[in-house]
């Protein structure tokens, strides 16, 4: 079946424009039923403006005329060349200079080094890498492991900070929800006891000391 563009905002304006039912519109604009009554109600898509399939050219006349004067119809999507140009275009890899592919294996080491929690994939994708050179550098088996030595990917000029961020906090967060769903609890350093510190005995020599002072 066709994709819809805008689906919700389609949806939006069959409902305000149409007598079709909710499930014909969630049916055409491929959404859940109680979402499209939800749209309706005002609960859902408040604030998207309706997307006229008609005139972007994913529905006919003839199919919408067929579809409101039969509860039971289900209508057809037609391709528009108008949809497949509005169409995000798939991000194509990262490419890296030829004079910073040689920085790339200290990136990754220092990735390893100090964000084990961000996966490989992300690597890859970050550095426009291969989880083999992943690999290579992490059991040492890399042809120029000898000289390779973590660096900051920022300072390499491999990535900017934004971009490091983003994909730190996301493994961060990933990392946060795993342990949390095999109950894992970071409670964080703790306070030792005095006794085991020693401070107490410290104390009570002082005050010992000041004590026998006051005596003299």
């Amino acid at each position: 079946m066709t994709d819809i563009l805008m689906p919700k905002a389609t949806a939006v304006w069959l409902i305000d424009n149409t007598s079709l039912t909710f499930e014909q519109i969630a049916d055409f604009c491929q959404l859940h039923h109680l979402e499209v009554k939800g749209i309706a109600d005002g609960e859902v898509a408040r604030d998207i403006r309706g997307a006229d399939p008609i005139a972007n050219g994913q529905l006919s006349r003839e199919e919408l005329d067929a579809a409101q004067a039969n509860s039971n119809y289900r209508m057809k999507p037609q391709k528009s060349r108008h949809a497949e140009l509005l169409k995000p275009v798939k991000k194509a890899p990262r490419y890296t200079p030829v004079s910073r592919r040689q920085d790339r294996p200290d990136a990754i080491a220092w990735f390893l080094r100090n964000h084990p929690e961000i996966t490989d994939g992300q690597i890859v994708k970050i550095l426009g890498t291969t989880k083999a050179t992943i690999e290579q550098v992490r059991n040492r088996t890399h042809w120029n492991a000898a000289n390779i030595k973590p660096v900051d990917p920022v300072t390499l000029g491999l990535v900017t900070q934004l971009e490091l961020d983003a994909v730190v906090k996301k493994a961060a967060e990933k990392k946060a929800k795993d342990d949390a769903r095999k109950g894992i609890v970071d409670d964080g350093p703790s306070l030792r006891p005095a006794s085991e510190t020693g401070l107490l005995e410290d104390d009570e020599v002082e005050v010992e000391v000041e004590t026998e002072g006051f005596e003299d």
